[in-house]
This record gives C-alpha cells, structure tokens and sequence, in this order.
C-alpha cells in the first residue's frame, strides 16, 4: 500500500483499511457529482518540486508535481474511466499515458516509417519537437471547449470545469533539515502534474495536433513528445514540406498557448550509405533549429546513417553505471 497524502494528512493505506466503514459514503458523494459540482475540498494540493537535471539552480530544471488528497484520487479516477473510454476520442498517434501502448510499440512505428520511405528510395527527415512547460501551460476554456467538441458535454462537462477551476496549491520544500510552505495561491492555469486526470487532460488538449499536417508527414506522439516524419522523392518538395510543417505547428502552437523547447527541438535526415545529406536551414519564429546527426527518443538513439535499409539503433546506456 502507498503511504502518499496529502494536506489533510489522511494517507492511501488509511483510506483503504476504512473502505468497509466509508464506501456507502463515498459512494454517495459521487453520485452527488453527476450535479455537475467537484467538492471544494477536494481542490487543495501541495506542491513538491522534482529535480529534471541541469542546473540545480535554475529553477525551470524542476518539475511541479502535485500532492492531492487520497478522496481527491478516488473522483479522478470516476471521472477518468467515464472520460477516456468516451467514443474513443484519443488518435491512433498518440502513445502517451495509454494502457496496452508500449514505448517499444512507438519506436517500432517511428523506424516502419523512416525504413518504408528509404526502401522506396525517398529523402526522409524527422523534426522533434519539445515542448515547454506543456501541463503547466495549458489553457482550461481552450480543453473544456474541445471537451465540448469531442461529446463530452452538459453535466459532464460543468463537472470538469468545477474540477478545473477554483483550485489552490502551495509549495512545499526542504532547506538545511527544515521544512517550508508557500501561502496558499490560486492556479490559473495548466494541469496538475501527479494527478490522476491531468495527463488525460493533456492528451485531449493536443488531440488534433496530429490532424493537421496529415498529408505531408507521418506524427508520432509520446504525450508532449512531438516526432514529424517527413518524406518525399523530390528535394525541392521535401524542403517545402519541412518548412510547411514548422509554419503549421507554429500556428497551432500559438493558438494553444504552448511554445517549442528549441534547446530540445531537433531536426535530422536519414540517410543510406549511398545517400548524401541536403543544406537545409530551418528556423522557429527566428531562431534556428539545431540540425543533429543523432537523437534520442524513448531510451532508444537513432543515428543519421542507414546502412542499406537497416538504421542503426542502440539502446541508450549509461555508462557511469558499467564497469569495464
């Protein structure tokens, strides 16, 4: 059993050795909810601050996780079997938070892609994006309204909004064997790290990332994780599908209030033995893109070069953990 809690001290194990004596009451308070109201109570959590890497002095190097209540997590978890299995809502290229969807599955479909297009004797280029403080920027009217659009509406709906709004955190952090916390503040935007419902939240709120640019790319999603497969036969093409993708997602990004982490944002083509790689410059809103010969998606680092129609992949290790 877990021992997490949150503000109102009463830990996961406590509440599951009491589930005989509570459950006809919280049965009863979830019913209550199909009123479209998400208890006040409810809407308080703490916030610890998880280290990424980098700089331990930088704090855009730490990572907002939210510590809710144990009765907190039991609603979410109402909430979201009712909302993920809704009509199916979510795209095929989306890999992220879903049950029975394997990060091997994802690199099967980026390589099937990248290899299909060599073997058909095409340029092929990929841009990797990343984005920036993706929970913590997402704008609650922008996914209600889509939640609008996919059918989840009426009562369900206002539910989600009383989840959403009128919540408040406070920080807490540790400092030479002390303990510290914020006053409480208000949050005015994004989805809660830690949460139950927040990476379902997310993955509603890029859901049509992927619908457009479908004719000119094949995208791979791993929750934020943005991966365009770029290919065609001709050089002059395929140069003006690289910039028409980057124009689009610059577009949708804007109007989705999120931005590029362009220090992790990345363009590479691959390559035959007997291909040659094109001059290409690409830039986001003025600022260049990085052109690598290598990157790293989901443990796995593919390299620029393709030997025949076999890329080379090898399994990220680190080596400060092998003795030689």
């Amino acid at each position: 059993m877990k021992y997490s809690l949150g503000y109102n001290g009463i830990s996961t194990k406590v509440l599951k050795l009491s589930i005989p004596y509570i459950s006809s009451f919280l049965t009863c308070i979830c019913n209550r909810m199909t009123s479209g109201n998400f208890p006040m109570r409810l809407k308080f959590s703490e916030i610890k601050l998880k280290f990424k890497k980098g700089d331990k002095g930088n704090i855009s190097n730490y990572r907002p996780i939210s510590k809710l209540t144990s009765f907190s997590k039991i609603f979410e978890k109402v909430i979201f079997s009712r909302s993920y299995h809704h009509n199916n809502i979510l795209v095929n290229e989306q890999f992220g938070f879903r049950k029975g969807l394997s990060t091997e599955l994802v690199s099967y479909n980026l390589i099937n892609n990248i290899l299909s297009a060599l073997n058909n004797i095409s340029l092929v280029g990929g841009v990797f994006c990343d984005l920036q403080k993706a929970f913590d920027c997402v704008n609650c009217n922008i996914l209600l309204s889509k939640m609008e659009f996919y059918g989840i509406s009426g009562k369900a709906n206002t539910l989600i909004k009383s989840y959403l709004c009128d919540r408040f955190k406070r920080v807490l952090t540790d400092y030479d064997s002390r303990k510290y916390s914020s006053e409480q503040e208000p949050v005015t935007h994004g989805v809660l790290h830690g949460s139950i419902l927040g990476t379902l939240f997310f993955l509603l709120y890029i859901n049509d990332l992927p619908t457009i640019i479908p004719d000119i790319s094949n995208p791979i999603l791993f929750a934020g994780d943005t991966s365009m497969i770029i290919t065609n036969s001709g050089f002059h093409v395929f140069k003006k599908d690289i910039h028409s993708i980057i124009i689009q997602l610059n577009r949708w990004f804007k109007s989705h209030l999120l931005s590029l982490n362009l220090d992790k944002t990345h363009f590479l083509q691959f390559l035959t033995k007997n291909s040659h790689e094109i001059d290409l410059q690409i830039s986001y809103e003025n600022k260049q893109i990085s052109k690598i010969h290598y990157t790293k998606v989901l443990g796995l680092i593919i390299d620029i070069i393709c030997h025949g129609v076999s890329i080379l992949m090898k399994q990220y290790v680190n080596s400060t953990k092998h003795v030689m």
